[in-house]
């Protein structure tokens, strides 16, 4: 069964810094597709960053220049660096993997770490 495990989220200050990590298990072929979305209160689930084949990030235009998505060193390990976090960016912050393997198409979701901005 194929798990992702969110960390890193947490209680940090308006102009700080926070790095999620998500940690998959379970999967037999590496995702074609990983990225972070977020639940904001009161808003839909969005797209914040977006990695397609270790090839170029796709970012949400409120978070460029302010986020970094990578891939971690282990397969199916993705990571997001957040600079100059404001009380906008608190949200609940998913991880999504997708992959196609054996001619079947595959899309997982991480439970979620949350991430409260203080002004």
């Amino acid at each position: 069964q194929v798990q992702l495990v969110e960390s890193g989220g947490g209680l940090v200050q308006a102009g700080g810094s926070l790095r999620l990590s998500c940690v998959t298990s379970g999967s037999r072929f590496a995702f074609q597709t990983m990225g972070w979305y977020r639940q904001r209160p009161g808003h839909e689930r969005e797209l914040v960053a977006e990695l397609q084949d270790r090839s170029s990030a796709n970012y949400v235009d409120s978070v460029k220049g302010r986020f970094t998505v990578s891939r971690g060193n282990a397969r199916n390990t993705l990571h997001l660096q957040m600079n100059s976090l404001n009380p906008d960016d608190t949200a609940v912050y998913y991880c999504n993997a997708k992959g196609t393997y054996a001619k079947h198409s595959y899309d997982y979701w991480g439970q979620g770490t949350r991430v409260t901005v203080s002004s």
